[in-house]
């Protein structure tokens, strides 16, 4: 035991030697260093304790361990030297590398290795067991790094904060690998927060890393150039480039010809996508097909295919959409139909196609009809081919009736043209409509003439704004064309008269769900009413249902066949509503047109009945099973050629006739009620539950059902190619333009007429008579 005396010697002996330590540290010029030995040392006197400052040997044990400081720190500074010579030098050089590697990259391939306070084991009396110092960690790294304890196998790990990768973490390996996986760990932030993504999992938005890839960058560039018309050069616009060396500085700028390139590949790649999805299509595929002529005078061709998929859905494909330099005539657009079928590999799948009534497409479809009958591709030899667009011809129907009554819609579009003429016109009116306390949000349409539809709006409008017009003719001496009370009386019949066409063009316009169905209960709604208004009292709208009824008869004076049979395979409809239309329209002679209606519709099941491989395989094993134990095949060598021909020419006759004198699947649908007509039935959903019960039957129905009425698809691609071939992109080349249309359509779809909203086609006076407004109201606060 040491005295009172002895104590405080040794105590003044350990403070002159944290003195002289501390005099070591304060000549480098690093005070992080300072900090950590005085930190060892610390640690060294809490933990050995009040108890161990008895211990004779302490004064040597601190004296080891100050010498052993001294050289950590004489090699921390020469490194550290080293490494502000190394810095100056990276100063004088250009500072291309350093855009590659992060800051903390860099101060860690710079940092030392690292220095960790010495164990010490000292001996203390009495005791048995050494007191071991803990362990401290200097290095940077673990700033990044949270420390496990110690394994089963007694050796310690250090797991990653963000990828939880875990390492040994012991002394004698070092940090090298704990700094080497932080330069590479996919979950770090290397940049800036534009390299995370966000991803919603759970209910909740969680962040995560994504590594960068350059190819997939190119297809997200090239995808957006498709998806939002943009042109090529998009790519080299300087705002544009900044942004992407922004989000990641790896990132390759590309050029115009580059970006080109890469949508004419994403269009190959997804066109040999869409041959693989015809080649697996279980049922036919119907066509539309249209010219139209660009804004510099150059004719495109646009081919689209309807077909119903293994899913029973409807769905829609551009095929092409080519330059078709002049004649448009029928051969030139058979030879370049024939070969457009040809490479697509759907030559043998058609089942009809629709078109408007141009004089030369009665050409073309006889001459292509020939072309597929002659090679037996085509159904009924192929007698349902052809089908008339019918939005084409109810178009030609009301304008040939909008002509008898001129006089009354000249004035309307005279009244809107006289509206819209000016701001101060327009400022008037809009203060009638204030007066006569009407809406003026519900809008003034001014109509494009070449579309009825959008005659229809534009009266439907004048008559809501019927007051405001006649405020407007007495406060204004110069408007003059304000109908009369007769005139508008008439406009307003016109108005509910023409508003049955105008919901039939509306059912005949959509593409996202089938029309077939719907062509003849709307086409005997058209005919039922012409009839009715052709025996009004009313002399004009007699007049006008008479020129009106004289276009219907020429183009349906004869209902569609296979439209028909569509209107039969709804289970709302069946035989029994074509029946009862044919009785409301002919009266007694309906028999007629009915009972050639089921013939041809038992014909056609029948020629799906032949070509359905179950049918002919159910047949071929039951006779084949039943003989196969009475009698022995006989050799076919026996046999001369012609009697051979003959008996599968029996054999055919056999299996037709059988299946005629069995109860069809026909005749069981026909027989079962009908659904309720008033339901919402989806008439795809019924037959994707119904194609095991009927598979023959299902299977025409797929074909029929997929039969477009109109040729809206084509114009909504004709709306999309004046978006690309606008002013100031008209010289793009034939193939690009081909591209940019048909990928899009493919990736993304192109909206359909009835999405495209017919008001975005006409004139809001309303509108623009607000913005005027707005516009004037703000020049008047500036001045």
């Amino acid at each position: 035991m040491f005295h009172l005396e002895a104590l405080r010697d040794e105590v003044r002996l350990l403070k002159e030697d944290e003195a002289m330590l501390e005099n070591k540290v304060a000549d480098t010029y690093h005070l992080e260093e300072k900090l950590l030995v005085f930190k060892g040392v610390r640690k060294l006197k809490s933990n050995l304790g009040e108890s161990v400052l008895k211990n004779t040997d302490l004064q040597a044990s601190v004296s080891s361990l100050i010498v052993q400081f001294d050289k950590k720190i004489d090699m921390k500074r020469a490194k550290l030297d080293k490494t502000h010579n190394t810095k100056k030098a990276k100063l004088n050089k250009t500072d291309t590398h350093s855009a590659t590697v992060a800051p903390q990259d860099v101060e860690l391939e710079e940092e030392a290795d690292d220095i960790d306070v010495v164990e010490v084991d000292v001996k203390v009396e009495g005791e048995e067991d050494h007191v071991k110092m803990e362990r401290e960690r200097w290095s940077k790294v673990w700033k990044y790094y949270t420390r496990l304890p110690i394994g089963a196998d007694g050796r310690e790990r250090a797991e990653c904060d963000k990828c939880k990768k875990r390492y040994i973490c012991e002394t004698k390996n070092g940090t090298g690998s704990l700094r080497n996986h932080i330069a590479k760990c996919p979950r770090r932030d290397k940049s800036d927060i534009a390299q995370f993504s966000f991803a919603k999992s759970g209910g909740s938005i969680s962040i995560n890393s994504t590594v960068f890839k350059p190819e997939r960058f190119r297809e997200l560039i090239s995808e957006a150039i498709v998806k939002h018309d943009l042109p090529f050069r998009f790519v080299e616009y300087e705002g544009i480039r900044e942004i992407f060396s922004y989000l990641n500085e790896k990132v390759t700028t590309i050029t115009r010809n580059t970006a080109k390139e890469d949508v004419l590949n994403l269009f190959k790649r997804e066109k040999g996508k869409l041959k693989k999805l015809f080649e697996l299509l279980p049922g036919r595929i119907s066509l539309t097909a249209d010219l139209w002529s660009s804004i510099n005078t150059d004719g495109f061709l646009c081919v689209t295919s309807h077909f119903i998929d293994e899913e029973w859905k409807l769905q829609k494909r551009i095929l092409n959409f080519q330059y078709m330099p002049p004649p448009h005539n029928g051969v030139c657009l058979t030879e370049t139909i024939s070969t457009l079928l040809t490479n697509w590999g759907i030559d043998k799948k058609l089942f009809t196609i629709t078109l408007d009534n141009a004089a030369s497409n009665d050409t073309f479809v006889n001459l292509l009809k020939g072309q597929l009958c002659n090679e037996g591709a085509l159904h009924s030899n192929g007698d349902y081919f052809h089908v008339r667009c019918c939005a084409h011809v109810l178009n030609l129907v009301v304008q040939d009736g909008l002509k008898a009554i001129d006089e009354g819609i000249v004035k309307i579009r005279e009244s809107i043209k006289y509206v819209k003429g000016s701001s101060v016109r327009k400022r008037n009116f809009l203060n009638c409509v204030k007066q006569v306390n009407l809406n003026p949000n519900k809008g003034l349409r001014q109509d494009v003439p070449t579309r009825w539809n959008a005659t229809f709006l534009m009266i439907e409008s004048a008559l809501f704004y019927r007051r405001a017009f006649f405020r407007l003719a007495l406060s204004d001496s110069n408007y003059l064309d304000c109908p009369s009370n007769e005139e508008w009386g008439k406009l307003e019949k016109i108005f509910k008269f023409l508003e049955v066409f105008y919901e039939v063009t509306c059912i005949f316009s959509g593409n996202k769900y089938c029309t077939a169905n719907l062509y003849f209960p709307s086409v005997s709604t058209v005919e039922r009413t012409l009839k009715e208004e052709i025996e009004s009292s009313d002399t004009f709208i007699k007049i006008m249902a008479c020129k009106m009824y004289e276009k219907f008869s020429k183009y349906w004076s004869e209902y569609s066949p296979i439209l028909a049979m569509a209107a039969v395979l709804d289970p709302r409809y069946k035989m029994q509503y074509v029946e009862f239309t044919y009785k409301k329209l002919y009266g007694s002679s309906f028999r007629e047109h009915s009972d050639c209606i089921r013939e041809k519709l038992h014909d056609l099941f029948g020629e799906y009945v032949i070509e359905s491989p179950m049918a002919y395989r159910a047949s071929t094993i039951s006779t084949s099973d039943s003989s196969k134990s009475v009698y022995k095949k006989k050799d076919d060598t026996t046999l001369s050629k012609s009697t051979r021909e003959m008996l599968q020419e029996f054999t055919v006759y056999e299996t037709k006739e059988f299946a005629l004198s069995q109860k069809s699947q026909l005749e069981m649908y026909l027989d079962e009620p009908r659904s309720d007509i008033t339901e919402d039935i989806n008439v795809l959903s019924f037959w994707k539950a119904h194609q095991y019960r009927y598979p023959e039957l299902a299977s025409m129905a797929r074909d029929i059902l997929s039969i477009p009425v109109s040729t809206v698809a084509s114009e909504s691609a004709f709306s999309n190619g004046g978006r690309i071939l606008d002013q100031y992109r008209s010289s793009l080349k034939h193939e690009n333009v081909e591209a940019l249309i048909c990928a899009k359509d493919w990736l993304f779809g192109i909206k359909g007429d009835e999405e495209l909203c017919l008001q975005d086609l006409t004139e809001d006076v309303m509108k623009f008579d607000n913005n005027a407004n707005g516009t004037h109201e703000e020049m008047e606060s500036q001045a």
